[in-house]
Formats: structure tokens, C-alpha cells, sequence
């Protein structure tokens, strides 16, 4: 009997992570379509749709985010002792914190609705890796994933009057954060992000080709540009060499 039972508990241990990775895929679809109707209805909308949403429904959405994310956070924190339930509670909060936050982005900037729309995909693609792939792996491509935003951002916003030098420092604070990760990476105080018997070679790569093009988009537009196809092949080029190898 007890072997029959440790049979049967073992394919449910292994499906844990692809389950992990369905939901992350069906809640990044799910918030890709929430942007992509609001693309439709207020930035490319009539002019009264703009002042409608820009008056109303924007400000309905941000204050049921909200609403959203305190139920969330009250039934995380009453169901703390249960596993499953507190995660479905701390998801509750992620949706309403994703709704009101981005709300509020696209109600303060509309631009800000393309870099969500990039965003979220990327997001929920770096999600889906952390549940299926090696450490070293999904940190390398997150660190990376994470660049390219930075990139896109430098190339749209680095050379405006408004916003170019918030945009310069965020630049600047994002390589000290890739050299701050490349010294844990080295003292090996990641912790769970990267296990002692995980390769760090990835990490300090993807990090030190980071720093590199984020470092590079600061002095033009056209160098951010081509940094960011640059960068965007290494990424295909290590997701195909490490999805061969996890198969």
C-alpha cells in the first residue's frame, strides 16, 4: 500500500510547476486583454470617450482596484494557515493592485499604456520560466527581460524634456542595482534566487551585458535602439539553449 501511495503523490509533485505556469499564463492573457480594451476605448477612442474615461471610468477602476486589493490582503491574512487559500488570497491582491495601479498610470500618462502592454507579456513569460526552468536560468532571462524594458524606456523617454532626466537616474540607480546583484551573485547571498550549487557564469553575464547597453542608450536614441535588437538576440538565443537543454 505504501508504495502504491508513493506512486501516486509523486506525478502530483511534478505538476506542480507546470500547473504554476498555466495560471500565470492565463492571468497574463487576462491582464494583456484588460489593457488592449482600454487601448481600444480611451487612447483610441472618440474624443468623448477619452473625457468619459479620463473623468469616470479610469477613477471607477482605480478606486475597485483598490477595494480589490484590500479584500485581498484581509483574506490572505485570515487564511495564513491554510497554503492553498492564502495563495488564492494574495492573488485577489495582485489583481487589484495590477487594476488600480494601472489605472492610475494610464490616468497620470497615457504613453504609459504601450509599456504596460510590453510589460505584462514580458512578466508573465518570466513567470512561466521561474516555474519550469533551472535558477540560473530564469534569473539570467529575468535580469535580461528586464533590460530590454529599460531599454525601450531610454530610447522613448531619455530625450525628452519632461521626463528625460528621471529616466537618466533610473538608468543610472538600475546599473548599480545589476552590479549590487552581481556582488551577491558572487558572495552567494542570493539565497532561494540562486542556490550554492547553481553556475553563476549566466547571472554575471546577463548582468555585466546589461550594465553595457543600459550604460550605451544613455548617450543616443539610435544607439538605444539597436541595443535593444542586440540584446533582445541574446535573450532568443539563450531561452532556445535553455529550454533544449531543460528537455
Amino acid at each position: 500500500m505504501a508504495k502504491n501511495s508513493n506512486s501516486k503523490a509523486k506525478p502530483v509533485k511534478r505538476d506542480e510547476p507546470m500547473n504554476s505556469a498555466m495560471k500565470l499564463f492565463l492571468a497574463g492573457c487576462v491582464a494583456e486583454l484588460y489593457l488592449l480594451v482600454i487601448r481600444r476605448c480611451y487612447a483610441n477612442g472618440t474624443a468623448q470617450q477619452q473625457i468619459d474615461w479620463y473623468d469616470k471610468y479610469l477613477n471607477i477602476l482605480m478606486g475597485a482596484g483598490a477595494a480589490v486589493f484590500a479584500v485581498g490582503v484581509i483574506l490572505s491574512l485570515l487564511w495564513k494557515a491554510d497554503r492553498k487559500k492564502r495563495a488564492a488570497g494574495w492573488s485577489v491582491t495582485a489583481a487589484g493592485a495590477f487594476v488600480a495601479l494601472s489605472s492610475f498610470l494610464i490616468r497620470w500618462n497615457v504613453g504609459t499604456l504601450t509599456l504596460l502592454t510590453v510589460a505584462v507579456p514580458v512578466a508573465m513569460l518570466l513567470g512561466v520560466l521561474w516555474s519550469l526552468y533551472d535558477r540560473e536560468c530564469a534569473l539570467s532571462l529575468t535580469i535580461l527581460g528586464v533590460s530590454l524594458i529599460a531599454l525601450w524606456v531610454c530610447r522613448r523617454e531619455a530625450g525628452s524634456i519632461y521626463l528625460g532626466t528621471y529616466v537618466k537616474l533610473a538608468a543610472g540607480a538600475y546599473i548599480i542595482l545589476l552590479a549590487v546583484v552581481a556582488f551577491l551573485t558572487k558572495s552567494g547571498r542570493l539565497g532561494k534566487l540562486l542556490p550554492p550549487k547553481a553556475d553563476p557564469l549566466p547571472v554575471y553575464v546577463a548582468c555585466g551585458l546589461s550594465a553595457a547597453a543600459v550604460a550605451a542608450a544613455l548617450f543616443s536614441t539610435v544607439i538605444a535602439y539597436y541595443t535593444m535588437w542586440a540584446l533582445g538576440m541574446v535573450v532568443f538565443g539563450l531561452a532556445v539553449y535553455y529550454t533544449v537543454k531543460q528537455l
